[in-house]
Formats: structure tokens, C-alpha cells, sequence
């Protein structure tokens, strides 16, 4: 050996590897990318492809000049030995590396939670991977500990929908069905939040000075958690104080028999410890109308209680239009019912250029051709920014499986308007859409049949 050779291995050894890393880069940024392929099995790819060119041009430039590597086995293997209990770490995340790129159960861009640490795939390296946090670092895990340790993955499967939590607590006293009501419409507010599936709340318990509910939503970035947990807490706090609907905090109730130990005692609370008082329930209208009310006022749902009203409520979701945007058109299948929340629609006969009436916030339509599987005999359009609450025939069936006694409070509803029933029956009649099976004389009759064929009940 001499200076010279030396100086060639050294500089040859730097050219293999800069073009190892241009291969690299040119795999991952460029061929790979005019394929489809995404940025996970990209970079697997290129990581895998450019260690290999690695080896193979290190063993070429040794071989170029003159060095005899089968000289070197025996000398190579009893170092390997002394070198592998020395370095078991390094060896066991180089394994651990080559498994992580060839399985790809974690890949770049995948938004995990490791030990308390959550952030994206940032690189996968051989040694080690590089997770960039939420807050903005970069943390570098070896790959032993993600091999050997419980990983959460949100993105694996290209499954980016999670469910969060928000508890909220109430106090005694509040309306149940009006704190459903209310969560479930900060819910629809905050952006991140999907309808499908929809936002759920839930009554987990009675606490010591609450009622104890909890806001399920599913969100499409799993990511932006406390973002969108501090967004809902807003939204949530806001709208349960303009409703009259108390957060309480932990107190304790003394109630006295004596009235005069009563009135000694009457004087502004100390500590955790305050007399007993009445609650109070006020309501506004700063969110729209209250759908619990609304519905009552809908005949088909009068008979229905409070947990149903509840769980009604819950099946649907908000719609939201612009000026002018147009809900349905005339001759469109009926399959969804609608309640006015708020703002103003206009319902018209599009070939006659003709206005029938205008809704405004409490009113409703479309349930008879929901229950009915009717087509639309006009068209509805918002004359101002308005939020409808929906109920498609999906979510009304899926309410009714759960819960049949439903469909008898709705059919005694259906009962009191027979006429309206006759007339829509002998529309569907000339439209050739009545059933030979489900037709019958009496309209009632009819009604039944087809509303346990289109639901499957």
C-alpha cells in the first residue's frame, strides 16, 4: 500500500458515496414520483436501492485497486465476532431497519404515537428514524425501539378518520335533550369534524354536582387533536351559556331542619360548602330553533319520548347553504326530511317560474316523501344563508332497525292524515310507481306495506 493508493480509495470511496446519494434523491424526487407511488414506499425504495448500490460500489472500488478481499475472511470474521458483541445495538437497528423499510408498516409521512411522543414520519434511516413533532422538533428513535415497542399508527391503511373524546359536565336539573342538542351543534361548527360517521353524545354517568356527558366526533386529521379539542371546548362553553345550561363546579349541599339554623346559616357560602337552591333553565333561540320543539310540532314524531327525540336528533346532521344554492330539484327522489335551523328557503315550481311558499327557521318539510319513498313535486332553494337540519333515508332507517317501536308512534302519526295519504297514494299510481304487492284500497293500509318494504322492517 502507499499514499497514493490510499488517496484513491479514499477519494473513490467519496464519489460511491455521493452517487449512492444521488440515486437516492433521484429515486425518491423524481423516477418514483412519475410512477405514483407515495411518499412512503418512495423513500423505502430509494433507502433500500441506494445502501445496496452502497455495498456493491465500495466492494468495486476495493477489488479496482487491488486489494484481495477473499485474503481478508479470516481476519473479517474474527473481527465480526468481537465487533457483533460489541455492537449488538447498532446491529439489532440495522435489522430493525431493513424490517421497517421492507414490511412498511411505518412509512414516511405516517402520523404515529410512540412513548408518549406523537408526530409524522419525517426519514427512515438504517440506524435510526427521524419523527417530526407536533410542537415542530425532530426526534430521532433508534428503529429497535419501534420494532420492539407498541406503536400507534393513524395513517396505516390510509385510515386518517379518529374518534375523539370531550367530556363536558352539566348541571342537575339541565335538559338532557336540549345538552344533545346543543353539543351536537358545536360539533357540526368545527370544521375538522366528519359527518360520516356522525358526532354522538353520550350520558356517561351522574357525578357528585353533574350530569356526566361526553362528545364522541370523528375527525379527519387525528393530528391537529388539541387544535381541535381547544376549537369544540370554545364552541361547547359559548353556545351551553347562551342556552342557560350551567357547568358546575364540585360543591357540597347542607340542608338544615332547623329554619332558624337556616337563616344563622344564611350568609355567603364559604369554601367548597353553599345552601341548597332551586336550579333555573333558560333558553334562547342564538343557535336557531330547538329541533326537540320543532319535531313535536311534527305529528308523525308528537308521540315520540325524550330518548327517542334524543336519538333522532343524534341519526341527522346539518346542512348548510349559501344564497341561492338549490337543495333539490322538482321530480328528484324524496329520500331526506328537513327542519329550518336557521335562515330561509324558498320552495318553487321551476317550469311555472312560480313561488309556493317560503320557510323560514322552525319550519319543515319533505318527511312525507322520506316515509314514503315519494318523488319531489317542487324545488327548494335558500334565500339566505341557512342551516337545515337533515335526516336521510340511510340515517332513518338505521334509527328504526335500532329501535322499532318507532314505527308504530310514526304510524299513528301517518294515521291522521288520511287524505293526504289517498292523494299522494294516487299520484304514485299515475306515476306507475305503486307496488302490485303493497297496493291497497285503504290508504292506511297501503302506507304500512310500503313503509316496512322500504325500510326492511
Amino acid at each position: 500500500m502507499s499514499i497514493v493508493s490510499i488517496a484513491y480509495l479514499v477519494v473513490s470511496l467519496a464519489i460511491a458515496l455521493l452517487l449512492t446519494r444521488g440515486l437516492r434523491n433521484f429515486l425518491k424526487y423524481r423516477l418514483l414520483v412519475k410512477f405514483g407511488i407515495d411518499e412512503g414506499n418512495r423513500a423505502a425504495i430509494a433507502t433500500i436501492f441506494s445502501y445496496g448500490l452502497g455495498i456493491l460500489s465500495v466492494i468495486a472500488v476495493l477489488q479496482i485497486l487491488g486489494f484481495d478481499l477473499s485474503s481478508l475472511a479470516v481476519v473479517a470474521g474474527g473481527l465480526g465476532v468481537g465487533i457483533g458483541f460489541g455492537l449488538q445495538n447498532m446491529a439489532n437497528n440495522f435489522i430493525s431497519g431493513v424490517t421497517i423499510l421492507i414490511e412498511r408498516k411505518l412509512k414516511v409521512g405516517d402520523f404515529i404515537e410512540f412513548d408518549g411522543l406523537s408526530g409524522y414520519i419525517k426519514e427512515v434511516f438504517l440506524q435510526s428514524t427521524v419523527i417530526r413533532t407536533r410542537e415542530g422538533a425532530d426526534v430521532v428513535v433508534p428503529n429497535s425501539q419501534l420494532i420492539s415497542n407498541r406503536v400507534v399508527n393513524w395513517s396505516y391503511d390510509n385510515c386518517y378518520v379518529a374518534r375523539v373524546h370531550i367530556p363536558v359536565g352539566v348541571a342537575y336539573g339541565s335538559d338532557p335533550v336540549q345538552v344533545t342538542e346543543t353539543l351536537l351543534v358545536c360539533a357540526y361548527m368545527e370544521p375538522s369534524v366528519v359527518s360520516d360517521p356522525p358526532p354522538k353524545v353520550m350520558l356517561k354517568g351522574f357525578g357528585d354536582s353533574a350530569l356526566l356527558f361526553e362528545l364522541w366526533v370523528w375527525v379527519d386529521r387525528i393530528d391537529r387533536e388539541p387544535f381541535i379539542v381547544s376549537s369544540l371546548n370554545f364552541f361547547i362553553e359559548y353556545y351551553l351559556r347562551q342556552q342557560g345550561i350551567k357547568i358546575p363546579f364540585p360543591q357540597t349541599e347542607v340542608w338544615f331542619n332547623s329554619p332558624q339554623a337556616a337563616i344563622d346559616w344564611n350568609s355567603p357560602p364559604f369554601g367548597s360548602v353553599r345552601l341548597h337552591s332551586s336550579p333555573h333553565h333558560n333558553t334562547t333561540d342564538s343557535i336557531g330553533v330547538s329541533l326537540s320543539h320543532t319535531l313535536r310540532q311534527i305529528s308523525y314524531f308528537e308521540n315520540l319520548n325524550e330518548l327517542q327525540l334524543r336519538q333522532l336528533i343524534e341519526q341527522g346532521c346539518r346542512k348548510t347553504l349559501s344564497p341561492g344554492d338549490i337543495l333539490f330539484q322538482e321530480g328528484e327522489p324524496g329520500d331526506a326530511f328537513y327542519i329550518v335551523i336557521f335562515g330561509k328557503v324558498e320552495v318553487y315550481v321551476e317550469r311555472l317560474d312560480r313561488q309556493l311558499k317560503l320557510l323560514d327557521a322552525g319550519s319543515f318539510f319533505g318527511e312525507l316523501a322520506l316515509m314514503l319513498g315519494v318523488p319531489r313535486t317542487a324545488s327548494v332553494r335558500a334565500l339566505e344563508p341557512t342551516i337545515l337540519f337533515k335526516l336521510d333515508r340511510f340515517q332513518f332507517e338505521r334509527l328504526l332497525c335500532q329501535h322499532p317501536e318507532l314505527y308504530d308512534a310514526i304510524v299513528a302519526g301517518l294515521e291522521r292524515h288520511k287524505s293526504e295519504l289517498a292523494r299522494r297514494q294516487q299520484e304514485l299510481r299515475s306515476l306507475g310507481l305503486v307496488d302490485v304487492d303493497e297496493d291497497d284500497k285503504n290508504p292506511i293500509d297501503w302506507v304500512k306495506k310500503r313503509f316496512k318494504n322500504l325500510f326492511n322492517l
